[in-house]
């Protein structure tokens, strides 16, 4: 399935974290970056667009049938073009695995990021789909964990991430824009890259950092 997308996630594609954070914190918003635990499964991983949340909690008194249920209604209504962020709410269980990456991806899911576990890794990687987590583990959520919220603001780490907001996903880490400031920080963020590039040229040119930096006012 293509993934569908909009004007600003195909502009942010060429944008870095980096570069995105700095422009957030100069606007006022240095909260933005998501706990350093969560990375990508392997080198190189990236993910770019809208959040689509879901909320969860351990719950033992459901047998495999109802927790299976529940999943599967999730997978379903997680919106294509999106990115999923999950706030599990628990390191207990991985809360993605490789037959519900495969169905995120052919339903045109961009990615996945979740403040918690993952498994089936090698089996994700193979099917390159973006995959941020805190750790891996073989247990799995049948019988242990259930959704209970989707597409409501969710908090992980310190930051909140509200429905609609802009995920940008690299080796660095992970940086949430608001959405309703997400124009203008893509517009800030293609500036400072401009700007960073003309920095690049000069030094490379043999310019002195200093003066470089004098110059562009950017380093």
């Amino acid at each position: 399935m293509n993934v569908t997308s909009d004007p600003l996630t195909d502009r942010l594609v060429a944008c870095y974290t980096g570069a995105v954070h700095d422009v957030l914190r100069a606007m006022g918003h240095p909260n933005c970056v998501l706990p350093p635990q969560i990375q990508g499964l392997q080198p190189g991983m990236r993910v770019v667009g809208r959040a689509f949340t879901v909320s969860g909690h351990i719950d033992n008194t459901l047998d495999h049938h109802e927790t299976l249920l529940r999943w599967t209604k999730f997978l379903s209504r997680a919106e294509p073009g999106s990115v999923v962020l999950c706030q599990p709410n628990t390191d207990a269980v991985a809360l993605m695995g490789e037959l519900s990456a495969e169905t995120l991806k052919l339903r045109g899911i961009r990615g996945y990021i979740v403040d918690g576990g993952c498994r089936d890794v090698s089996f994700i990687l193979k099917m390159n789909f973006p995959v941020f987590c805190k750790f891996r583990t073989p247990a799995d959520v049948v019988g242990r964990w259930t959704p209970d919220a989707f597409n409501v603001p969710i908090t992980i780490g310190t930051v909140t991430v509200s429905p609609g907001d802009y995920t940008v996903a690299d080796l660095d880490g992970v940086v949430i824009i608001p959405h309703a400031i997400a124009s203008e920080v893509v517009e800030r963020t293609e500036e400072v890259m401009r700007t960073e590039n003309k920095v690049r040229t000069a030094i490379v040119a043999g310019m002195d950092p200093h003066e470089a930096y004098l110059q562009f006012g950017k380093f």
